[in-house]
């Protein structure tokens, strides 16, 4: 079974393309779609309900603890994630899976970089990102191209041995560190990234430096232990 859970708050604008352009007969097996919805105050849920996937609610805030919700949640022997303002490509959804199958992989990470449209993330935030990856490569002897990618597909046991522990953006980064350190399979995969459906939430001078200390932090964490 596959479990598809895709973290969102006030995005009515593209949670319904995100859904509605999952290829669910492609995959292999059963499938569930799962949005966590951060309590939006817009019709977000009705669209997802609408679509058929199994709505959360999740009150309290943040990027990573929706995810950590969901993983609580999913069903599914496998775990895809994707973002709700259709900037990643669900399409590509049964080519990670028969990937991460065929492979015996046991996580596989994106590359937004390898293929992006124009202005679909700021010069200031490409640049910022691309710090944030060498430095976290340099720390925590990982390498990929791309440190903040939020569309990953893994093998659900993964998580029984990941100490995941950041409820805000730095989750996207953790899951990464957390796969290398363990000595996982992990693959790096090109997608095309899109221009956002909706209103950026991203604060990037804000989420920069806070992902940059934790990097550090868990590298000090890995030493105490």
């Amino acid at each position: 079974m596959i479990s598809i859970i895709i973290p969102a708050l006030n995005e009515e604008s593209g949670i319904g393309k995100v859904i509605d352009s999952i290829p669910l007969r492609k995959l292999p097996g059963k499938t569930e779609i799962i949005v966590v919805d951060g309590d939006s105050h817009d019709i977000t849920v009705k669209i997802a309900e609408s679509r058929g996937a199994r709505v959360i609610i999740e009150k309290r805030k943040g990027y990573g603890r929706a995810y950590r919700t969901g993983f609580e949640h999913a069903k599914g022997d496998i775990i895809v994630t994707l973002d709700a303002d259709n900037t990643y490509p669900a399409e590509k959804i049964p080519e990670l899976v028969n990937m991460l199958i065929k492979e015996n992989l046991d996580f596989i990470t994106t590359n937004r970089f390898a293929s992006m449209e124009a202005n679909a993330m700021t010069p200031r935030n490409i640049i910022g990102n691309k710090i944030l990856t060498k430095i976290m490569n340099l720390l925590h002897s990982s390498n990929i191209n791309d440190s903040q990618s939020g569309m990953w597909a893994f093998k659900k046991k993964l998580l029984d041995d990941l100490e995941l522990t950041s409820d805000g953006m730095p989750f996207s980064e953790e899951i990464k560190i957390e796969a290398f350190r363990n000595g996982f399979k992990v693959k790096e995969v090109p997608v095309h990234y899109k221009i956002r459906t909706g209103t950026v939430k991203l604060c990037a001078w804000k989420d920069g430096f806070l992902n940059l200390g934790f990097l550090i932090k868990k590298k000090l964490t890995k030493r105490g232990k």
